[in-house]
């Protein structure tokens, strides 16, 4: 009987110990939020502004990156002393500057379905992302830039590539130890572009204003250094518009 007792202790304990470590992406990303800053002051903000330097071939080129609710954003880089909008939208035309025009041109019909889809997504897609109709799932711990993460799956609405639907799943690592995101990678499962993947990785997280972001990023190999992270920045409706021509 004392044996007996001995062994229902031990898979309590063992039970309940289990229970506490056991990790749901609900939990994850809920922590996550609460180490970023906290939803209420993420919901607070209307908009943000990163002066950043990307290194290409050796040289680093000047950008200016800034985001609002409702999708308006816009990404500017300076090359040689000239200032060129390399990506804009105000939440309905997305547009850019052609390289061998130096004009303003009107996306095509596809990437700006594509961009509307994440109108509601600043300041974080995860911020609220049941209500958005997103889905998350916790896949696991893996071993990421040399770091234990939690690996979760995270699904938006479906995308159109090439004219095919295709599923917009994302897989984010957050490390175990401090629960921020330190890398991503994203693959297209459908259509002509099947196969094709991007990977991101995030790190240097420092404290702008009570919220932390990402100062340290590469994506695709493009390596990314923020200088300075200015919130809810004075922009002019106008510089998000397609330019009258």
């Amino acid at each position: 009987m004392k044996a007996l007792k001995s062994s229902l202790i031990f898979l309590f304990v063992l039970g309940t110990n289990s229970g506490a470590f056991a990790q749901t992406a609900d939990e994850i990303i809920s922590k996550y939020i609460t180490t970023i800053g906290g939803a209420e002051k993420l919901k607070a903000l209307k908009g943000i502004k990163m002066d950043m330097v990307i290194n290409a071939q050796g040289m680093e080129i000047p950008v200016e990156f800034i985001q609002q609710t409702g999708g308006k954003m816009y990404v500017k880089i300076n090359l040689q002393g000239k200032e060129i909008t390399q990506m804009a939208s105000d939440g309905e035309t997305v547009w850019s500057t052609s390289f061998m025009t130096m004009k303003a041109e009107k996306s095509d019909a596809e990437t700006t379905a594509n961009s509307k889809l994440n109108n509601n997504d600043f300041p974080d897609a995860m911020l609220d992302y049941k209500a958005k109709g997103y889905a998350a799932e916790f896949v696991g711990k893996e071993t990421k830039e040399g770091t234990e993460c939690f690996k979760v799956k995270f699904t938006k609405k479906p995308i159109t590539v090439d004219g095919v639907k295709a599923d917009d799943i994302t897989y984010y690592f957050f490390e175990t130890e401090n629960n921020l995101p330190i890398a991503t990678e994203s693959e297209i499962k459908q259509g002509p572009s099947k196969g094709q993947k991007s990977a991101s990785t995030m790190s240097d997280y420092q404290e702008v204003e009570g919220l932390y972001f990402p100062f340290s990023m590469n994506q695709g190999g493009q390596e990314m250094k923020i200088k300075k992270i200015t919130l809810n920045p004075t922009v002019d409706a106008k510089a998000f518009a397609f330019p009258v021509q």
